[in-house]
């Protein structure tokens, strides 16, 4: 058993690797694309691509939370996330990046739609209303998963002694 955790320990180090990589490949990209949009000029083009760039940056910021939330849960701490804390934490990490990296494309959707395609607009709204759900969803499941840390006090302190680790 010890053979196969360790194998999992490993698979998951490479797909944070891959994350990583990726998350790379994107600042990459989006900085190729806002260099381009600034050595063309100051006009609205340009504005719109900046803006594109920027939403491209969310994701890659949403790519190296995942490999940096898969690195220190999976590999360096080990952790059994069935705990209430534990779920409640990895959960939260993942989703502050993901609704922020969600409210910055719904913005730049908006601001496309708004120059671009009005009818393009209704998905926007759509995207941020979703995001609105997502971080209404995420506070009620922090809210009630504040009552079975309560009943757990040891979890909290045991997830307390594994950030010891990383730090």
């Amino acid at each position: 058993m010890k053979k196969m955790m360790h194998a999992f320990g490993i698979v998951h180090c490479v797909i944070a690797i891959l994350f990583a990589l990726g998350a790379i490949a994107l600042i990459a990209i989006a900085a190729r694309m806002g260099f381009m949009a600034l050595t063309e000029g100051l006009g609205l083009l340009q504005a719109q691509e900046l803006i594109e760039a920027i939403g491209i940056l969310a994701a890659a910021v949403v790519a190296f939370q995942i490999a940096e939330t898969i690195t220190e849960e999976e590999v360096v701490r080990d952790a059994n996330i069935s705990a209430p804390t534990r779920v409640r934490r990895f959960l939260s990490r993942f989703f502050v990046v993901v609704i922020v990296a969600l409210a910055i494309e719904g913005l730049v959707a908006t601001f496309r739609a708004v120059h671009e395609d009005l009818e393009q607009l209704l998905y926007a709204a759509a995207l941020l209303a979703g995001t609105g759900v997502l971080l209404t969803g995420w506070g009620l499941f922090v809210h009630l998963n504040r009552s079975a840390e309560e009943l757990e006090p040891d979890a909290m302190a045991e997830a307390k002694r594994e950030d010891k680790k990383i730090d």
